[in-house]
């Protein structure tokens, strides 16, 4: 798997987990589903990742995007 993929894949599975909180804990939790969106966004323009300097060290081979 490469950086660009897990980058992906961890979104995508932050963007269900804070649904599943907004649904059945607290609607509150809608406010993380905006975070991810916003990161995913300033992410595309700036190029800058949290997630993918943290995958990077931990080993996952680098892609096109990151």
């Amino acid at each position: 798997m490469t950086l660009d993929r897990a980058v992906l894949a961890f979104a995508g599975v932050m963007v269900l987990l804070s649904v599943v909180l907004t649904m059945f804990v607290s609607p509150y939790f809608v406010w993380f589903t905006v975070f991810i969106g916003v990161n995913m966004l300033q992410s595309a323009f700036t190029g800058f990742c949290p997630a993918a300097m943290i995958f990077r060290k931990l080993g996952i081979s680098p892609g096109c995007a990151f």
